[in-house]
């Protein structure tokens, strides 16, 4: 009988090894948006809905899975560059456009780009706004590099009607060279009801915590690379279940792979950095592939494009292209980046 069961585990073997899940094939699909800026907003609320932003005072979002666009410029906003857009399925989307002083300005359509609210101009000389996060289409925040030696922050309870600074000593302080990176708006995340993060890069790469929508704040080392003006963390994305991850590195040396990711399964409380054989180069955007049967992250940036199926412990990089942002809305995945390129994700 021993015999008959070893012959049997031996032949059973090779079978169960070829029923194991093949890791997935993923691909990008270019699409036509009809616009040629640069692009690093984006923003995908629903399976169906995405728009991009970026030079030129640009946008265009589809309403059936990128199979036609419409796009147009705000107005009076050809020289400003919005590097974020939040959407939300109903036709309300907020644009923020990032530059010094009053080039930072909010702007908020309500009826698919028909008509738009300038919302907000930074009143700020020193300021610079990097990008914004909402929990819910009324109640949201900004953030922009830091101002008088503290993290700049607005928060907004009346979708963007008035918008307050936060201050006091609350608001964490910044070391010297620390600031935020207007890559891909994703600098800053909501996460659960209450829950905000901000990322920082320069001279340190650090997390900063609200579990309370920003009344008090924990800071977080993280691993990843730091110490120049080009480099640090430039995405940060939450998943549920405690799942976080963090994306950068050196955006003038894309090609180096040391400290670009790290991920976290206690809410952004602590980071572990991905393992060095599953390395990647810069990335500037990363985002939570839910609602499948085949759940992931999936990060850009400039040298290329990585997924991991296994809560960024290792990576896949599957396609070369440069790409600035990223975003989920459910399983439905896209990309965007320079001279108009938006695309969308293929998963077999």
């Amino acid at each position: 009988m021993k015999t008959l069961s070893k012959l049997f585990l031996v032949s059973i073997l090779p079978l169960l090894a070829s029923c194991s899940p093949s890791p997935p094939e993923l691909s990008w699909e270019a699409v036509d948006a009809g616009i040629e800026s640069s692009l690093r907003g984006l923003s995908a609320p629903d399976d169906r809905v995405a728009w991009v932003s970026g030079t030129g005072g640009a946008y265009a979002f589809t309403r059936d899975v990128g199979f036609t666009w419409e796009n147009g410029s705000v107005p009076g906003a050809d020289s400003l560059d919005f590097r974020d857009v939040e959407a939300f399925p109903d036709g309300t989307a907020y644009l923020m456009s990032a530059g010094e002083a009053g080039l930072s300005r909010i702007f908020k359509t309500t009826d698919w780009g028909r008509t738009w609210t300038l919302q907000h101009t930074n009143q700020e000389e020193a300021g610079f706004f990097n990008g914004m996060a909402f929990w819910d289409a009324q109640n949201g925040a900004v953030v922009g590099d830091p101002v008088d030696g503290s993290l700049f922050l607005l928060v907004t309870h009346d979708g963007g009607e008035s918008c307050t600074r936060l201050r006091g000593a609350g608001v964490p302080e910044v070391m010297e060279g620390e600031y935020g990176f207007a890559a891909s708006g994703t600098n800053i995340a909501a996460f659960g009801d209450q829950g905000l993060a901000v990322a920082s890069g320069g001279q340190v790469a650090r997390v900063f915590r609200s579990l309370d929508r920003g009344k008090t704040w924990t800071v977080v080392p993280s691993p990843l690379a730091a110490g120049n003006a080009s480099s640090g963390i430039f995405s940060i994305a939450f998943a549920g279940g405690g799942r976080a991850l963090i994306a950068g590195g050196d955006y003038e040396d894309p090609e180096e792979t040391a400290g670009t990711l790290a991920y976290s399964e206690d809410a952004g409380a602590s980071w572990t950095l991905a393992p060095e054989p599953h390395a990647i180069g810069f990335r500037s955007g990363a985002a939570w592939r839910g609602g499948a049967t085949l759940p992931m992250w999936v990060v850009v940036g400039t040298s290329g494009s990585s997924f991991s199926t296994d809560g960024g412990r290792s990576w896949t990089t599957f396609d070369l292209d440069p790409f600035n942002a990223v975003a989920f809305g459910g399983s439905v995945g896209w990309a965007a980046g320079p001279e108009g390129y938006v695309a969308r994700l293929v998963v077999r």
